[in-house]
């Protein structure tokens, strides 16, 4: 039997009539930018994330790369996040010339762990005049947590920090639009929690365009006018740039196709959070779980409906390469994310890092493997999956 990563072919056959004729609509007025589909599509996306402003943007990683750019984040600059993520997160800090400064991920969320946070800011820096310094006298002016895999991270240590620190607040939320998190003071959505939000919709996303597209999400109004001006080169008056921004438009078309899916994203999560139970349900009863390491659900039980959104199906084995080639000798494709952590990324050699200082991250980078997961896909072919797994651990 042949299991795919990811197959969204029924997605697109049931929805294929809408998708068409919203790109028609396009087509037919010529309108290919920031037109009347976006207006529409970034007021759906306020409304589904219960943000007050909703920015449509080309990618998830030119969201990062304009919230920075508008808060003027540059060299001189350090900005706090995960040592494990997909390298848009350190690679936008890095490209508006402000320093990565990573920290360690917890083994079993996969996310960045706070206590390893308060480490680093109790050792490595200090307050002057008010804000707070690193070691290497940059001025640490933001903390960009991810919800990798669909999963929050945990938002009220995330904002405790934030506010001790004066640091501004921004979610990478690629992975996890719909995703929540029980805050103190009530459940919160992925991308809310905090002074910024960014989301992708890359075609393998829970939401995902017909191409690459994006979205930010921000509290506040003079914010959000500013990122707006950000994506269209600082433009507000035409020719007239009242600083630099960049080329960061989400395209019409892809705005059509992001406004007819949106109204079924809770229930395409709800169907991969249901195809993650089995999986788990199946490793458990096949007594593997001393073999892989299972994905975590810490806020099961916490009022939550969405407290998983299970974008990716991640396990962990340190046999991980043996087991993903005889998977693929059993026609089952899997993915490693991510090969490397990102201090070991070859690009960010010159920020001094060394094996060793980021041990949960680096093992996770040798141990995780994710499984094929989507809203559609087949029992059998799950069961197949779960089979093969307990095959090779014998």
């Amino acid at each position: 039997m042949r299991v795919c990563l990811l197959d969204l072919s029924e997605q697109y056959r049931a929805l294929s009539k809408e998708i068409r004729a919203a790109t028609d609509e396009v087509l037919s007025s010529q309108r290919f930018i920031l037109g009347p589909k976006l207006t529409e599509f970034e007021k759906g996306a306020a409304e589904y994330c219960g943000a007050p402003y909703a920015i449509g943007v080309s990618s998830g990683t030119d969201g990062l790369l304009a919230v920075f750019m508008a808060l003027e984040i540059g060299v001189g600059d350090a900005v706090i996040t995960t040592a494990y993520s997909f390298f848009a997160t350190g690679g936008c800090i890095a490209r508006v010339g402000a320093t990565p400064v990573f920290i360690d991920i917890e083994p079993d969320t996969y996310n960045i762990s706070a206590r390893a946070l308060r480490r680093y800011i109790d050792k490595r820096c200090q307050l002057v005049e008010g804000r707070l310094v690193n070691e290497n006298r940059q001025l640490v002016r933001a903390l960009v947590p991810v919800h990798l895999f669909g999963l929050c991270c945990d938002m009220d240590e995330m904002v405790a920090v934030a506010r001790e620190h004066n640091l501004i607040l921004i979610e990478d939320a690629a992975q996890a639009i719909g995703a929540e998190f029980p805050l103190k003071n009530g459940p919160g959505r992925a991308g809310t929690m905090s002074d910024a939000g960014c989301f992708s919709f890359y075609p393998s996303k829970n939401l995902g365009a017909g191409g690459d597209a994006g979205l930010i999400v921000c509290q506040h109004d003079e914010f959000a006018q500013r990122l707006r001006l950000c994506r269209n080169h600082g433009m507000g008056e035409r020719y007239r740039h009242d600083f630099v921004g960049g080329n960061f438009r989400m395209d019409e078309l892809q705005a059509a196709i992001l406004r007819v899916k949106l109204p079924h994203l809770d229930q395409w999560s709800h169907a991969r959070r249901e195809a993650a139970k089995f999986y788990t349900n199946q490793f458990k009863r096949a007594g593997l779980e001393k073999e892989i390491g299972l994905p975590a659900e810490p806020y099961v039980g916490r009022g939550l409906v969405n407290h998983h959104i299970y974008h990716q199906y991640v396990i962990r084995t340190a046999k991980r390469n043996e087991l993903r080639q005889h998977l693929a000798d059993h026609e089952i494709e899997t993915a490693i994310y991510y090969p490397l952590a990102l201090h070991e990324q070859p690009c960010f050699e010159y920020l001094g890092y060394k094996a060793g200082d980021f041990p949960e991250a680096e093992r996770a980078a040798r141990e995780a493997l994710a499984l094929p997961i989507y809203p559609d896909i087949p029992r059998e072919a799950q069961q197949y999956v779960v089979n093969c797994i307990a095959e090779f651990f014998g």
